[in-house]
């Protein structure tokens, strides 16, 4: 098994899929698409876990990748992210980039996520230029930094995290979570995906809260959980290599779906992003 961290930063790393060359040319692929090309198509490797399947997060740290890549003047503004099949980790992922309209300000892309034969999800993104203005926010207070005895060992976070509370946890509590996060240092460009990879791990395990004697780690024998649908806003420039707080509020379980949303802030209470998720929830007869 791979070193976690290092296994992610390859994943983000996507490559323009190169062209099949041609007679006439020589036997040379293609030059990269120019500005104005509707069409991009990305290849993106897999992260390594144990059981075999995509894990959603990764899938939408790559369409920020895919998006940014077939559109760098702007930055993304927000992410709407449809799960359609199940990806496994054992072959590529390919991202097709339809530009939709690019202006000075905004842009808008559809993307498509291929694995083999299959659509496995599909993405509507929205871009834009940082624009100066007045500001205002409205958020509750913001908690102080829980102390490293608060270590939480999150599998699929391969970087600092604590909270105060555990969803794997059978005891019943409230749909609320709160957990703090920081990451090694990383390029400037990639802060956004690790942000959005790391709004799916969550928000499930938030909506389980108020059941008793259903905690997380039920998954695969109490229940059976995926992600439907996941949407991320990112509201300014975000550093993850500094402690982020990543507050869960899950309002509702039912017809074997749950919802939660949830607003990212830095340690100094700015408010960042903010996400929202629909989960597939179905419990096993006891």
């Amino acid at each position: 098994m791979p070193d976690m961290w290092s296994d992610l930063l390859t994943c983000f790393d996507l490559r323009l899929r190169p062209t099949t060359p041609s007679a006439q040319d020589g036997g040379r692929p293609e030059p990269p698409p120019s500005r104005r090309s509707t069409l991009t198509v990305f290849e993106a490797p897999c992260q390594q876990i144990e059981h075999h399947r995509l894990f959603g997060g990764q899938l939408l740290g790559q369409f920020v990748r895919a998006a940014t890549r077939a559109c760098p003047s702007k930055v993304v503004k927000s992410l709407h992210v449809l799960f359609a099949n199940e990806g496994k980790s054992d072959s590529p992922v390919y991202y097709i980039v339809q530009r939709q309209q690019e202006g000075r300000t905004y842009a808008s892309l559809t993307i498509t996520a291929r694995q083999k034969r299959d659509v496995i999800a599909t993405a509507m993104v929205s871009m834009h230029v940082g624009e100066e203005g007045r500001e205002h926010q409205t958020v509750d207070g913001i908690p102080a930094l829980p102390g490293p005895e608060h270590h939480r060992d999150i599998p699929l976070m391969p970087w600092e995290t604590r909270a105060t509370s555990d969803l794997d946890s059978p005891e019943v509590g409230p749909p609320d979570y709160e957990l703090w996060m920081r990451t090694p240092g990383v390029e400037d460009d990639l802060n956004p995906a690790i942000l959005a990879y790391a709004t799916d791990l969550s928000p499930i395990g938030t909506a389980l809260r108020p059941l008793d004697g259903i905690g997380q780690a039920g998954n695969g024998t109490d229940f059976t959980s995926a992600t439907i649908t996941h949407s991320v806003w990112f509201h300014r420039e975000v550093r993850v290599d500094d402690w982020l707080l990543l507050r869960h509020h899950s309002p509702l379980v039912a017809h074997g779906r749950c919802f939660g949303r949830g607003d990212i802030l830095t340690e100094d209470g700015t408010l960042v992003a903010s996400f929202a998720q629909e989960g597939l929830l179905r419990f096993r007869p006891s």
